[in-house]
């Protein structure tokens, strides 16, 4: 049996958007994934098919690191690969890229002391110069560096009530991202009315506890009583089990997010800040988004706010509530409020390409855009026909070195690119 690697150095959430690629090369290799050593416990919970490589890209003192790597990379150099997928452009990725062959490796790659990147990164990034017109789940991004992968509708289940109750996701890495507690415990109440009232799991690390206690203080006696505080009290494992069958979980642009999506749990998710759905939303059919569409967005988390966070304002409005409570088919429509017009209703979908949205209240000026720029990828990709429109998308997505120097070929598709290069 041949093997591949995936070189996933990235964060919780990124792990498991890596899953259409994890399970498109295990369907044709054995598998393994080199990942940061404190989520190696969740790559093997989440690809049990899978070989974990853990390396120290994150934490520790100089000395530990290169003791902990020396090892590591002496496992991975040790192996065979008929192909590496490295998906990060970190300096530490590039490097444990070079233990490879070139022509080997898809995705960030080096050759002869220069850095590379496969044609297919390089077209990403050009259209992230304009994130407001993202067209491709991260999760259908790198899953494309393989020429065929999986359909979309086979990695993750469809959402679905599992009668456990409600999951409160209360807070992600980057506070801008979040909802604070006085604006997301109305949203708990709503939904735990819509529900029938059914038991509550707050879920975060150890330094979450604050925020739980702060939301518990909105609560109503009745919410109280079912209130089960996770915080800071699950491994991998417990955090997966307290997810399983839950009905609703209510989650900012989170790892948490991602899993709960990964094991069908329906998702309400709140996206602001630098979270933008149509790159990270919660991947499969039947999960709802309330993206926050302010001009300023998508921002830099790296980059301070200099609008005091304006994009949470439209959260704070009764408008929010009265729709949010219309999304689990409650409210009276004869009383309705219109939907803030800063926040866009999308709920989760697929199509030949991989997840993508339906707006279902409020109106993107970039949806006609995206489209174009989404359906010319289609056609690259050898997945769908150009449907005419698409002169800005293609002046976003090519350059002119591409046809000089053919190196995209977007005229014969990436199965032909691939058929080419594919060792």
């Amino acid at each position: 049996m041949t093997h591949a690697l995936i070189i996933q150095l990235a964060r919780f959430g990124d792990l498991v958007q890596t899953k259409r690629l994890v399970l498109t090369l295990a369907a044709e290799h054995g598998t393994h994934l080199c990942v940061d050593r404190s989520l190696a416990p969740l790559a093997r919970l989440l690809y049990p098919q899978t070989t974990v490589h853990p390396i120290a890209a994150h934490g520790g003192s100089p000395a530990e690191l290169a003791d902990f790597n020396r090892n590591a990379l002496a496992a991975l150099a040790a192996e065979t690969f008929c192909c590496v997928y490295n998906l990060n452009h970190s300096p530490l990725s590039r490097a444990l890229a070079r233990l490879f062959p070139a022509e080997t490796v898809r995705g960030h790659s080096a050759d002869k002391g220069q850095d590379l990147r496969s044609p297919w990164v390089d077209l990403a990034f050009r259209w992230t110069t304009q994130r407001r017109l993202s067209p491709m789940n991260l999760a259908d991004f790198w899953a494309f560096l393989h020429p065929t992968p999986l359909p979309p509708h086979t990695i993750n289940p469809a959402a679905l009530p599992g009668g456990k109750g409600l999951g409160i996701v209360l807070a992600g890495r980057e506070a801008r991202r979040s909802l604070p507690p006085h604006i997301l415990a109305p949203c708990a109440r709503v939904a735990f009315t819509s529900l029938g009232g059914p038991d509550i799991y707050l879920l975060g690390t150890q330094s979450e506890h604050a925020l739980a206690r702060d939301m518990t203080r909105h609560f109503s006696s009745d919410m109280l009583g079912k209130v089960q505080n996770l915080c800071g009290k699950t491994d991998w494992a417990g955090l997966s089990d307290a997810l399983a069958d839950l009905d609703c979980v209510l989650s900012p642009d989170t790892g948490s997010m991602h899993l709960a999506a990964h094991l069908g749990v329906p998702v309400q998710a709140f996206f602001l800040s630098s979270a933008w759905c149509h790159e990270t939303g919660p991947y499969g059919a039947g999960h709802h988004v309330w993206q926050a569409n302010t001009d300023c967005l998508p921002c830099l988390e790296s980059v301070p706010c200099a609008l005091d966070a304006q994009c949470l304002d439209a959260f704070a409005q009764h408008g929010f509530l009265s729709a949010f409570a219309r999304s689990f088919g409650k409210g009276s429509l004869s009383c309705a409020q219109a939907l803030p017009s800063q926040i866009l209703h999308l709920e989760s979908t697929l199509d030949a390409l991989g997840s993508t949205w339906t707006i279902r209240q409020g109106d993107d000026p970039h949806g006609m855009q995206r489209s174009a720029l989404r359906a010319l990828l289609g056609e690259y990709l050898g997945l769908a026909s150009c449907r005419g429109g698409q002169a800005e998308a293609a002046a976003l997505l090519y350059q002119e070195k591409d046809w000089m120097l053919t190196r995209l070929a977007p005229q014969s598709g990436m199965r032909e690119y691939y058929a080419r290069i594919s060792p």
